[in-house]
């Protein structure tokens, strides 16, 4: 698949860039601005994303997180991403392409965070919008899907301005933050207009799925 050549390699990994962001595969060396990044959001992440581990900044998870990553991405079962500033390189967030389903389906599922700083500047919608020519022409995939909690009205109202559909309500869909949550469920497919960045940032993005 696309950019696997360099997972375990010493290459620079391709990246993806975007308006005003650029998106590549984490790397060890992202452990500090990730372990950061994360423990200075906490409480504003928290109520969207499973219940986190008790390790789950630490150096040896961070380590094993990587692995899983490069294991999903050598399966073709997910593609997860860190979201970069253009500009100073600063880590903003992160999304993920998973649950990759081939044959007849050709679909996966949109996952996002973004850090507190950051919310509410248009950074996901940027980094989102880059990444669906990606999706769609480098892995193929004519369905990208994604569901947000019910009182998420900023994730709500991010993926209506990207394309995506409101398609169904799954009751207590996930696990989020120690409890079972209604979710709304969104697609967009590879036939849909890509979108307009054109315009204000859609608001104050927190999650979409977890996508740590």
């Amino acid at each position: 698949m696309w950019f696997l050549r360099t997972v375990f390699g010493n290459e620079v990994l391709p990246v993806i860039p975007g308006r005003g962001v650029y998106l590549r595969v984490p790397q060890m060396q992202d452990y500090p601005a990730w372990r950061d990044l994360r423990e200075e959001s906490r409480s504003f992440l928290t109520p969207w994303e499973p219940v986190w581990p008790a390790d789950d900044l630490t150096r040896t998870a961070f380590r094993h997180r990587l692995r899983r990553y490069a294991r999903d991405m050598m399966s073709d079962e997910a593609y997860p991403l860190f979201i970069f500033h253009e500009r100073d390189h600063v880590l903003l967030g992160g999304l993920t392409l998973s649950n990759v389903r081939r044959g007849v389906c050709q679909a996966a599922s949109l996952g996002y965070w973004m850090g507190e700083p950051y919310a509410g500047k248009g950074y996901m919608r940027a980094a989102v919008s880059a990444v669906l020519p990606v999706a769609y022409e480098a892995l193929r995939l004519r369905r990208i899907e994604a569901a947000c909690m019910t009182n998420n009205l900023a994730s709500i109202h991010l993926l209506e301005r990207l394309g995506f559909v409101r398609e169904g309500y799954a009751r207590q869909y996930l696990c989020i933050n120690g409890n079972w949550e209604d979710h709304f469920l969104f697609a967009r497919l590879a036939t849909d207009p890509l979108p307009d960045l054109a315009g204000p940032p859609s608001g104050r993005a927190r999650q979409s799925q977890p996508a740590q």
